[in-house]
């Protein structure tokens, strides 16, 4: 089996990780405690909004979906990366590289098209208030969640079908702790003008192009907000806005900083911390971000927790 000029089953190989048994040990502490806080914050999220009526409202659906997607996308990462730093070879198939990529890039991009949506949700509903349940119904918010996993997916695919159809250099070293494009293009033999490109116009589709959406539907907000006669009324608006806002800095800071710029420009070790920021840090605030500043959500989850501590009757 081959693709292209590969053979599915060559081997790549991850540098990034600690060599020595103390750091390995504390980093797989380190990263177990990060992931378990992920997986709760956010399953804790999607609980309370499926259980509670009072959260079946367009912004929490989309905050739900937010948090299946954020996920799935440590899934395809975390595991692994644990599983490698306890491992002796920390190996992965070209297959296993592509695959990886694939699903990690494609659920980034959804996560960007959805924090998009987002923003164009609080645009309805501070924009045009008296409009909003007509302007967004539960089927365009499935239909915008469904178009985020399935846009993210496709650009990603075919972003990681012209990686892997380059020739690869012989030296099979990832200065990374898995399969992300910027390490992985720097194996690639046949660096060119075109090629860089080529992966800047897909990461420009994922990235900038949601984040020119967020940045259209924030300034009518905020026109919006200043047309306001009462200082309630503006506090108000921004209030269910600041928490998104808080998010999309993040995100999109981190994603612009390792993905549109030049090749050229790739530092390993400063890319290597700013991807596990982004891989666990951000998973991990977006439920602290939308629960401290949300009294409904707060609310919601210790009601959760509460039905889960209590004994069941028999």
């Amino acid at each position: 089996m081959s693709w292209g000029n590969h053979s599915l089953w060559m081997e790549f190989v991850f540098l990034a990780y600690p060599s020595q048994s103390e750091p390995r040990i504390l980093s797989f502490l380190g990263v177990s405690l990060v992931y378990t806080w992920v997986i709760t914050g956010n399953v804790l999220i999607m609980v309370a909004i499926q259980t509670e009526a009072r959260l079946h409202t367009p912004m929490y659906y989309f905050l739900g979906s937010l948090s299946g997607v954020e996920i799935g996308y440590t899934a395809v990462v975390v595991p692994h990366l644990l599983a490698n730093i306890l491992q002796s070879e920390k190996t992965i198939t070209l297959l296993g590289c592509a695959t990886q990529m694939g699903f990690f890039i494609g659920l980034g991009s959804a996560d960007c098209f959805l924090l998009a949506s987002m923003a164009y949700d609080r645009h309805a509903a501070v924009c045009h208030p008296l409009q909003y349940p007509l302007i967004m119904p539960r089927t365009l918010c499935a239909r915008l969640v469904a178009a985020s996993v399935v846009l993210g997916l496709c650009l990603s695919f075919q972003l990681v079908a012209f990686v892997f159809s380059l020739p690869f250099c012989p030296a099979r070293g990832i200065q990374h702790f898995y399969c992300d494009v910027p390490p992985v293009m720097c194996l690639v033999c046949a660096q060119s003008h075109r090629h860089e490109q080529s992966v800047l116009v897909a990461a420009t589709l994922a990235i900038a192009v949601p984040f020119l959406l967020i940045a259209a539907s924030y300034a009518s907000i905020v026109a919006a907000v200043f047309r306001a006669h009462s200082a309630a009324g503006r506090r108000r608006a921004f209030s269910t806005c600041s928490s998104h806002l808080a998010v999309v800095l993040l995100q999109y800071g981190c994603c612009a900083f390792m993905y549109l710029r030049p090749s050229s420009s790739y530092h390993p070790e400063q890319d290597q911390f700013v991807s596990l920021v982004y891989t666990l840090g951000t998973p991990l605030l977006n439920p602290f971000v939308y629960t401290l500043r949300n009294s409904e959500m707060k609310e919601a989850i210790a009601r959760v927790l509460a039905r889960s501590c209590l004994p069941r009757e028999s």
